[in-house]
């Protein structure tokens, strides 16, 4: 196979395909959408055989337990799968939605309307979900999707294309809409990249490494985040069991996301009460502590914590730790450190939740809640095309919304510029 030209043919027909699909009404879009999750519940057993391939290639390979975490399906993450979909169809369908209207002195009805982007490429690794949630988000915002997962999910991400693909056929709906580059050549993904005249974003999914390469190589524009360093600051008025719960959750219920604490922070008033118990926990559930020279004293034997652990996502069960003395010293820490993904606040004092929510610049701040949040179904958006760290078009969890631009449509009745 000519690897460069079957990616040109794939580009060339998802902007036909996407050209060919703009009458395609909201109805329509939603019973594909249903039906497509019901065609991943008739197919359980045979995405679970494909996955099982990937997984002990994955094993053989000696990926780590957060890789291996990230890559498994099980009859409930099917399920979640087939309920995203299910949600993205019940959503309101942006495409069409008048943002702003106003009428000139002349005369002219000017609308702010929002359309679809276009061709959406989107590169990413490991979780085959990814697929599914994909092709839902694209088809209800009215764009062609690209897909290229990492070679190491290859057998699942096969396996559900191929069942959402039958939905599009069986409906008539152009083909080209969705669409699933297979070779593992990562020639492809440069070839890709180049195809400006084609693809109009593309938006990759995956390690730092991935996105860095995406960026450095791409023609076409691109929306991403770097890294995953998220913080939680214990504050001097926290409520201490309420932090226990909340850091726990953030590192531990699922490490190798984007979303998981990274880095806890803790104020140096409730320290000596706090960090005992909360080491304790930690290390009974598996996780490597990387302290500060405080935290280090307050628990005997913690490992002492570099320069660059603060600057690292470990997408797995280690973290660090450090002692702050004052609010101030934590928000400062968190715009130095952090990559303005998602930062939460433990803390009864409202005064410093005001300070910390306007002071910390990521895309997602709390107060009192776990960064595992920040995500697309758990923001109510159906499910997510990835997470924006960028300041530009979308930030924070992007769904259907962030799949559109807008255009103005004028009415005008003979209008002419003097």
């Amino acid at each position: 196979m000519d690897i460069k030209k079957e990616i040109l043919r794939i580009a060339v027909e998802s902007q036909q395909a996407f050209r060919q699909s703009l009458t395609l009404g909201t109805e329509t879009k939603n019973v594909v959408l249903t039906e497509m999750a019901l065609a991943l519940r008739a197919n359980k057993n045979a995405l679970l055989r494909a996955n099982k391939k990937d997984l002990s290639a994955a094993r053989k390979a000696g990926q780590s337990r957060a890789f291996l975490d990230r890559l498994a399906l099980d009859g409930k993450r099917v399920e979640d799968m087939a309920v995203s979909l299910e949600e993205i169809a019940r959503l309101p369908d942006p495409v069409g939605e008048v943002i702003q209207s106003r009428r000139r002195p002349n005369g002219l009805w000017i609308h702010k309307v929002r359309s679809s982007i276009g061709v959406v490429a989107i590169i990413y690794e490991s979780r085959p979900n990814v697929t599914s949630d994909c092709v839902g988000l694209c088809f209800k915002a009215g764009n062609a999707v690209i897909l290229r997962g990492g070679s190491e999910s290859m057998h699942s991400n096969i396996a559900i294309f191929s069942v959402l693909q039958a939905v599009l056929k069986k409906h008539a709906v152009a083909p080209g809409m969705i669409n699933l580059i297979t070779t593992a050549d990562r020639k492809a993904v440069d070839y890709l990249l180049k195809l400006n005249d084609y693809i109009d974003v593309v938006i990759p999914r995956g390690g730092e490494s991935l996105i860095r390469k995406v960026v450095q190589l791409s023609r076409i524009p691109v929306i991403k985040h770097y890294k995953g360093i998220c913080h939680v600051y214990v504050d001097e008025w926290a409520d201490l069991n309420m932090a226990i719960d909340i850091c726990y959750n953030a590192k531990c219920q699922r490490p190798g996301v984007c979303n998981a604490m990274e880095c806890m922070l803790v104020h140096r008033d409730v320290a000596v009460r706090f960090l005992p118990g909360m080491i304790k926990k930690f290390q009974a559930g598996g996780v490597e502590i990387r302290g500060c020279p405080l935290t280090c004293k307050i628990v005997r034997g913690t490992r002492r914590a570099t320069e660059k652990d603060y600057r690292t996502e470990y997408s797995d069960l280690i973290l660090s730790v450090r002692v702050v003395d004052d609010i101030d010293q934590a928000i400062a820490h968190i715009n130095t450190y952090g990559s303005h993904h998602s930062d939460s606040i433990v803390t009864s004092s409202y005064e410093n939740s005001l300070e910390f929510l306007r002071r910390v610049d990521s895309a997602c701040v709390y107060v009192n809640a776990s960064t595992r949040f920040t995500d697309g179904y758990q923001f109510g958006m159906g499910a997510e095309i990835g997470i924006s760290t960028d300041k530009l078009h979308a930030r924070g969890p992007m769904a259907l919304e962030e799949l559109t631009t807008y255009k103005y449509t004028i009415f005008g009745n003979g209008q002419v510029r003097q």
